[in-house]
């Protein structure tokens, strides 16, 4: 038998507490990040300092115990649990001799590995982008190397250096443009999805919450096509790309629900500024589904982050539930609704119905059931009130066509001179 699955690169991960209460999440996060680079992760180190060494992160002794540690665990990798500067970067690698990958380079490899559309890849080819110019520089050091820019001809009178700058200055220009493209085209595909004014639901929240099975669950109850499924996978940032689905509830409630990409603590600036065009879906959404794994020590951690990286977005006056996911993995009872919560199993079925039923409580709460009478002709009309309002009762007689139908308030002005 031949194993064909990549060996995963040894690596210590490595991190400076500056007395934060959340640090050792932080590390433990990390480790996960790690291992979703096919990376294993076989030792940890930590330094507890006041104040960063700011021109090698660690203090010298704290280096050579890290240089020390990944000599004799047979690694060649060190993962940081911060954003370092690019002079951070060469001086660690030039003491311990070992590749230094920070936490938002880590974050950076694992997004270009799963961006499938050519929206998240031009997104996260951008951000990487953004990260590498910075980092450029002339190198003698094999470890202390140019992050990016590519091999390039010199120009007339300009270093390789300066050449590999504007190289990349122009790669990026390049790619917003394209970006601004494909963000037209998918204004426009979903102007076209939701010229019927559906409600649209967007789940949002931390990676690996839980948002893909529990659309994938509402899918498998309410979904058009119950075998067009999202992918979901035990794994931070399993996937990175926007799903969007219609829900059919119950044969008459319909809605648009979107499956966003994970958040994550310390998610990079640039990250989030590439993917504002992708959480465009939680900026035009009717409501929010915050979905959170309250099976975790960190859920409140967890939660925070979401709601600053959403603030971060545009993210605004958008009203959300709140919907703790992976109960099966606690002792609690669930489906269990208060107010705007929910604590349920994206994989129990009892559990979906009654998300979907909080969910047609908040986005239909204001619809209204009014009795109609068409003319006789008005077959335009009766086709619009059964595509975008759920019909109750329709008879045909000979003065017209009358109709008892609950409709969205935005509909209601188009139908009032029908009203009886």
């Amino acid at each position: 038998m031949i194993d064909n699955h990549p060996k995963r690169e040894k690596v210590i991960v490595a991190g400076v507490n500056l007395h934060e209460p959340n640090f050792e999440y932080y590390m433990t996060e990390l480790a996960n990040l790690a291992f979703a680079n096919n990376m294993e992760v076989v030792g940890s180190c930590q330094q507890n300092l006041e104040n960063l060494y700011g021109g090698t992160y660690f203090g010298l002794g704290k280096l050579n115990e890290i240089k020390n540690l990944a000599h004799g665990l047979h690694a060649k990798t060190v993962v940081l649990n911060d954003e370092l500067t690019p002079m951070q970067i060469r001086n660690i690698e030039r003491i311990t001799k070992l590749r230094v990958v920070d936490r938002t380079e880590l974050i950076l490899e694992i997004f270009a590995s799963r961006a499938k559309t050519r929206q998240a890849k031009l997104q996260v080819e951008l951000a990487r982008l953004q990260y590498e110019l910075p980092r450029l520089h002339p190198s003698e050091n094999s470890l202390d190397q140019q992050r990016g820019g590519g091999s390039v001809n010199r120009g007339a009178g300009e270093s390789k250096l300066e050449l590999n700058r504007r190289t990349i200055g122009d790669q990026i220009s390049f790619i917003k443009k394209q970006l601004r493209e494909v963000a037209t085209q998918e204004e426009i595909k979903a102007k076209r999805r939701n010229q019927s004014k559906l409600p649209q639901v967007a789940l949002v929240g931390y990676t690996n919450a839980g948002k893909s099975t529990t659309m994938n669950g509402l899918l498998k109850q309410f979904g058009e096509d119950p075998e067009k499924k999202v992918f979901a996978k035990n794994m931070l940032f399993a996937t990175l790309d926007t799903s969007v689905r219609r829900i059919n509830l119950d044969g008459k409630n319909d809605f648009i629900l979107s499956d966003t990409v994970g958040f994550i603590s310390k998610l990079p600036h640039n990250l989030v500024e590439s993917f504002k065009a992708t959480l465009k879906e939680a900026r035009d959404a009717d409501l929010i589904v915050n979905v959170v794994d309250c099976s975790d020590s960190n859920m409140i951690q967890m939660i925070k982050t979401t709601q600053q990286v959403l603030k971060e977005v545009g993210v605004s006056d958008v009203p959300m539930i709140t919907a703790y996911n992976k109960a099966d993995l606690t002792d609690k009872t669930y489906p269990e609704i208060e107010g705007n919560d929910i604590l349920f199993s994206a994989q129990d079925p009892t559990s979906i119905k009654a998300l979907a039923k909080l969910i047609s409580k908040k986005i239909f709460y204001n619809y209204q059931i009014i009795n109609l009478h068409l003319p006789i002709n008005a077959g335009k009309e009766l086709s619009y009130l059964h595509d975008n309002g759920d019909v109750v009762q329709e008879q045909f007689k000979a003065d017209g066509i009358y109709v008892t139908v609950k409709l969205a308030p935005n509909d209601l002005a188009r139908f009032a001179r029908y009203e009886y």
